[in-house]
């Protein structure tokens, strides 16, 4: 891409930068390439499939999260999702006024706002996830169906530490403690 670094180039400079700053650089290595990846492959999706569909990257997760699901309250969609209620709003009207999804009270709790897929919403997801599985396919090419399993299962292995984990890190860090490094063995699969 213009006026982007590739990978190898911020690397480079990453590690000239830091010298010999007393820092885990796998660790780094591993969480700077998350971000890498994950943006990468965002923007491969939205250029190559979701644009011809009028979808954003957002309205489209927020879409398979309730076509998974079924109708979910609102809070659970933002959750899952991994945006703020406000903006779940916003998504969500837009995806309405498209026909998409509906919005509905809560039918003992009149605070809640439940959403779910419209017939024409649940027709898009059956359409669009096929050529977006296919992109799918293409940006793990380089991997062997036995890597892609291993890169899920690490991956799943830091969100378990985040999820399980991280609110007592957040905690200790706010306390002003030091707190020790938690260096967790592999989990046995269940």
């Amino acid at each position: 891409m213009p006026g982007q670094r590739s990978i190898t180039e911020a690397e480079n400079l990453a590690a000239a930068k830091l010298g010999d700053f007393p820092i885990r650089r796998d660790q780094m290595a591993a969480v700077a390439n998350i971000y890498r990846a994950a943006s990468a492959v965002r923007q491969h999706l939205e250029n190559s499939v979701l644009r011809g569909s009028d979808l954003t990257w957002t309205a489209f997760v927020v879409l398979w999260v309730v076509w998974v699901w079924g109708e979910s309250e609102t809070r659970h969609v933002a959750e899952e999702a991994g945006i703020s209620k406000g903006t779940l709003t916003g998504v969500a009207r837009t995806l309405e006024s498209r026909g998409l999804v509906r919005r509905a009270d809560h039918p003992t709790d009149g605070r809640l706002v439940l959403l779910a897929l419209t017939d024409e919403g649940e027709e898009l997801m059956r359409r669009v996830f096929p050529a977006f599985n296919e992109e799918e396919s293409f940006v793990t090419g380089q991997l062997s169906d036995a890597e892609c399993r291993s890169l899920a299962e690490g991956l799943r292995s830091v969100v378990l530490q985040v999820e399980e984990h991280g609110e007592e890190r957040r905690r200790t860090l706010l306390n002003g403690a030091a707190p020790a490094p938690r260096r967790s063995g592999r989990r046995p699969k269940a």
